[in-house]
């Protein structure tokens, strides 16, 4: 596995290279720690853009120390750049399986700064992204048992995502929920509700919740059963709540306490893209635990 951290000199910045270190990771996995400097910062003072990459370089390799002194294979690098393109492109280029960015903080004006460059990095990354955030008693996640919110939709992108939960190595301890939302069609307003049920009778309107419901099932008994072949159990608790998945996803990691949520991409490409920022992207951006999206 290749796993790579997208860092600046903020807190949340540290918190990714700290999450790095105590997380336990498959065998033979590889680091890079890379910081991208913003050649837009600097357009006008381009006299200290040598300065800020020698800052640069002195902070990623003191990251890379860090994981180096925990028996990680680790390098770094420091570009040159545009943060929210360099970061996916070197990621392809250095074949990472798994880029991790850090949050900075749980507010409106937090999730816009966010929403610069992880956003950016979550649509156009080749590979997983991880927002990294501190857990709710604000430890790190991976410093207890975690509680892992595997949410699937019965896709081959969620099949892909339980794979990847199922074959990775876990903190003592840890506990896993399933989700699957059954989604509504939700009349915006009182005339399209109408609009709705003379188009679709009720019973053809019942007949469809019940599809969503035991696909939802279906979903949830799929994945469950990938993470007990690899010898991970699962909590039995009701895991197929109707509504808003963006809405439904926060409140179920909120109430139990969720230090990461995992999900699956359907693909980041064109419609694909817009697709995934209303489900994957919005609960990224807006949960108060970390999140991973996954891309096979």
């Amino acid at each position: 596995m290749k796993v790579l951290l997208a860092i600046d000199s903020s807190k949340a910045s540290q918190t990714v290279v700290s999450e790095a270190e105590q997380r336990p990771w498959p065998a033979g996995t590889k680091f890079c720690v890379i910081h991208v400097v913003d050649l837009w910062s600097f357009a006008r003072v381009p006299a200290v853009i040598e300065d800020a990459k020698q800052a640069a370089q002195t902070m990623v390799k003191a990251a890379a120390a860090k994981l180096v002194h925990v028996g990680h294979d680790t390098n770094s690098d420091v570009l040159l750049g545009f943060p929210r393109k360099t970061v996916s492109e070197y990621a392809k280029d250095w074949g990472a399986d798994l880029i991790m960015v850090g949050s900075h903080g749980q507010g409106a004006l937090s999730r816009f700064l966010i929403g610069s460059v992880a956003q950016a990095v979550l649509r156009t990354a080749p590979c997983s992204v991880e927002i990294v955030r501190l857990s709710v008693d604000r430890t790190l996640p991976s410093s207890h048992g975690m509680k892992v919110l595997l949410a699937t939709d019965g896709s081959e992108a969620s099949a892909e995502t339980s794979r990847s939960v199922a074959k990775r190595p876990w903190p003592s301890g840890s506990q896993f929920k399933i989700v699957s939302v059954v989604q509504l069609l939700i009349p915006e307003n009182q005339m399209s509700a109408s609009a709705l049920s003379s188009v679709y009778p009720a019973s053809l309107l019942e007949e469809l919740l019940d599809d969503a419901r035991s696909r939802a099932h279906d979903a949830v008994a799929d994945a469950r059963k990938a993470l007990a072949n690899a010898g991970i159990s699962v909590l039995h608790i009701e895991a197929t709540p109707t509504g808003d998945p963006r809405v439904v996803l926060l409140d179920h990691a909120s109430a139990w306490g969720a230090d990461l949520i995992v999900m699956g991409s359907h693909g980041w490409r064109g419609v694909d893209s817009m697709l995934m920022g209303s489900v994957s992207e919005s609960v990224a951006l807006h949960a108060h635990c970390s999140v991973e999206v996954i891309r096979g």
